[in-house]
């Protein structure tokens, strides 16, 4: 129902009053101008992060935009808003809120699908509240966190075997478009042994949200997942909120104990968002048009996952990083490959041949296998490189048949061992394999026992 004018002045005169110190009284301010996406006020009183409403209460229908400050330049305050300005004009009233917002939590959270601010999407109702938690979540102390000593099953014959995952690691997943990155994090959340799947859709396209909750994570794997969509049709600032929030979301279930998966698609959309920010409120550009504030955030968002305190939850985090142009010295995918425990590569040549998943092998690398595999283990994965680059390197050689048998005994091991090597990397959609079985399997290729 619409209110008019009286009574929303009214409504929102009382909330405000409800809700301010009475030692702190509400400074309002007047919107200057709006200059692309950034909004201009003065005669406000509000800090960098603080929340705001911009209400135009002047026009036929009133209008209310919440805002959020990004800066200020001498008296002037820059906002940025969460969601559409239409109806805001010159001389808007722009009114500070209490506190940088709440969001809410609770197990009822499991099967359902939110916005950036934890608005439903589904159709299915509101949820239960159990707690309100601000954005910004605990900070660890580094030498309280539970070091990573524990292997993780993702369900993927490849990385459980060659690119094992602790419990508590953060890793990329690096490619182009179309190459699959979408499905293999799909085929993740099925097979992933966690307790809980926290999915971020951030920036993407708003049919493949659909898509991927429908088609990839199906009806078994949504109902222990909460996913946070925020397509690219939505405000920077709403994209920036929904990365946050996904992890805060992850955040507070570690707290409660819980293993935590967490999935990012994607850690470059995140970055954009950002950049689109940033240079709206007039931050010069550094690398490649990206200001220096967007490699600020990026270790501020991902240092949050990992593991908790001694004794507590965990989150696994996997953050999808988009190389344009399969460049992997993008200044986005360099950065996240610093503060990452290590990175998958997926290849768009080994997609064009159908090998999927199409990670890339020689190109990725999990920082903390080492301690969570046996020695065997991580001597089976080194010899098993080995012989796949060896022919990799040979590959073009043997094509042509220029290469002759007996020439080097390790190219001869490696052509009779290709065809079982690379049906150990493929595997279908839905397909599983645990820790346990993909070890034995290994072997066995290495040893010639299979066929």
């Amino acid at each position: 129902m619409r209110l008019d004018r009286v009574s929303f002045a009214k409504r929102l005169e009382g909330y405000v009053e409800a809700t301010r110190l009475p030692s702190q009284p509400v400074v309002e301010g007047r919107l200057l101008r709006m200059v692309g996406l950034t909004l201009e006020a003065e005669g406000l009183q509000a800090a960098v992060g603080s929340r705001c409403l911009v209400i135009n209460d002047g026009g036929y229908h009133p209008v209310q935009v919440e805002a959020e400050v990004m800066g200020f330049s001498g008296n002037k305050i820059f906002l940025m808003p969460v969601g559409s300005l239409v109806g805001i004009a010159p001389g808007a009233r722009v009114v500070p809120l209490p506190d940088s917002g709440r969001l809410p939590m609770g197990m009822s959270m499991l099967g359902r699908v939110v916005d950036g601010v934890g608005r439903a999407l589904d159709g299915k109702g509101g949820m239960r509240a159990e707690d309100w938690v601000p954005m910004d979540g605990p900070v660890i102390n580094p030498l309280a966190r539970e070091p990573i000593h524990e292997p993780m099953d993702v369900g993927i014959r490849s990385i459980n075997s060659l690119l094992t995952v602790g419990r508590g690691q953060r890793l990329g997943l690096f490619a182009g478009t179309g190459v699959g990155k979408s499905v293999l994090l799909g085929m993740m959340t099925k097979f992933t042994k966690a307790d809980i799947i926290v999915v971020g859709l951030i920036g993407e396209r708003g049919r493949e949200v659909k898509e991927f909750i429908e088609h990839i994570l199906g009806e078994e794997g949504l109902k222990r997942s909460v996913v946070v969509a925020s397509p690219a049709d939505d405000a920077p600032l709403m994209r920036l909120r929904a990365a946050q929030y996904c992890t805060r979301i992850a955040e507070y279930f570690r707290d409660k104990g819980k293993n935590v998966l967490l999935l990012m698609d994607s850690l470059t959309r995140y970055a954009q968002a950002q950049r689109e920010i940033a240079l709206a409120i007039g931050e010069p550009p550094a690398t490649k048009g990206y200001p220096p504030s967007v490699f600020a955030k990026l270790p501020r968002l991902v240092e949050r996952a990992g593991n908790g305190e001694k004794g507590g939850g965990s989150i696994t985090a996997f953050y999808t990083v988009l190389s344009e142009g399969d460049d992997q010295q993008d200044p986005i995918a360099d950065a996240a490959r610093g503060v990452l425990d290590g990175h998958f590569v997926l290849s768009r040549r080994l997609a064009e041949e159908g090998h999927y998943p199409a990670i890339d092998i020689e190109a990725s690398i999990s920082r903390v296998m080492p301690q969570v595999v046996s020695p065997e283990q991580l001597q089976n994965a080194q010899r098993f490189k080995q012989l796949w680059s060896r022919y990799q390197q040979s590959r073009d050689l043997i094509s042509v048949g220029a290469y002759v048998a007996g020439g080097d005994a390790e190219t001869d091991l490696a052509i009779q061992r290709f065809p079982v090597m690379r049906q150990f990397l493929r595997q279908g959609l839905t397909e599983s394999q645990s820790l346990d079985d993909s070890s034995l399997l290994l072997d066995a290729v290495l040893t010639g026992k299979a066929g």
